[in-house]
């Protein structure tokens, strides 16, 4: 058997264990969904080994997407970090056999303490699925390990519901991509949905010209700050007029050796397109996709207070 069939006959076996799961919905994932929408306090996960490191992964998509989440060691809980749960949290504690040791010590205090606790396991006959509120059958009928030692086809089912259980979530809540971008300000949702272009412009060494201004010198200009236009404003300082890098190639194209004779206010293009300081980068963005341009002027009473790039 090739190494690609040995990774085809993995990826049919995963993809197996993740559609069996659909049969293995039933009323308890409702009542798991209304407890957690109804608690007052987060998410708290656990698991030991891989089992672990899938419920890292699952409350890191339920922190990201509106239900907040932490994951806790079940050994290091044990031995000081049960102090970080509160009566209102909910506590998902994620094992395969349902049986780990770490997690099933922890019980006893999550019951005294009030905690609703759901499980994740591959055997609803073990000990920690009857000992849980409610509980999540992830069992798969064989791994993808030729071995049937390492998790591999469990692992994914494990990981597939707990993106099933956030999405839920997230419908329940209505969550918007306004919301996931306040969680995630530094990646390219965020600029769009949370800044406006006060928080982007370029307000430094702008490229401005009077509308007398030779071409000689405006193309010097632009070639001096590099944004690629040249702003033309009038004695008030209002903007007049825009020159692009296009404008310019084209004006070079039909006037040839004339060229540096000529004046900005001769080949500008007059009302540039613009915006306010308070528009939001996703309209600014939107807006150059519409007109095909990669600059906004930023005015306020057709004053230039600087310029935005895609």
């Amino acid at each position: 058997m090739s190494y690609r069939q040995h990774a085809a006959r993995v990826l049919n076996l995963e993809a197996k264990a993740i559609s069996g799961l659909v049969d293995k919905l039933n009323e308890q994932f409702e009542y798991i969904v209304s407890s957690i929408l109804n608690s007052n306090g987060r998410v708290v996960v656990c698991g030991m080994g891989k089992s672990g490191l899938i419920g890292k992964k699952i409350m890191a998509t339920f922190a990201s997407t509106g239900t907040p989440s932490f994951f806790m060691h079940p050994g290091e809980a044990f031995h000081g970090d049960l102090g970080m749960i509160t009566p209102d949290d909910v506590m998902l504690s994620i094992s395969n056999s349902g049986e780990t040791d770490e997690v099933l010590k922890l019980l006893p205090f999550l019951k005294d303490n009030g905690n609703t606790i759901i499980s994740m396991t591959g055997n609803p006959q073990s000990t920690l699925a009857g000992a849980s509120d409610f509980h999540i059958d992830v069992s798969v009928e064989v791994e993808a390990c030729p071995l049937q030692l390492a998790p591999t086809a469990s692992t994914t089912a494990a990981l597939a519901m707990g993106d099933a259980l956030a999405v839920s979530l997230m419908e329940a809540r209505e969550f918007k991509p306004e919301n996931f971008a306040r969680f995630h300000p530094g990646g390219s949702l965020g600029r769009k949905l949370l800044l406006s272009v006060a928080d982007e412009m370029v307000t430094d060494n702008l490229p401005v010209v009077s509308p007398d201004c030779e071409a000689k010198e405006l193309l010097s200009k632009m070639t001096q700050v590099g944004i690629g236009i040249a702003v033309v404003v009038n004695k008030e300082q209002e903007v007049i007029g825009i020159v692009t890098d296009g404008d310019l190639r084209r004006i070079i194209d039909q006037a040839h050796n004339d060229f540096f004779k000529l004046k900005a206010k001769e080949f500008m293009t007059q009302h540039p397109v613009s915006v306010g300081v308070k528009t939001r980068m996703s309209d600014a963005l939107a807006l150059m996709e519409r007109r095909k341009v990669h600059s906004l002027l930023v005015c306020e009473d057709s004053k230039l207070l600087g310029i935005v790039k895609k």
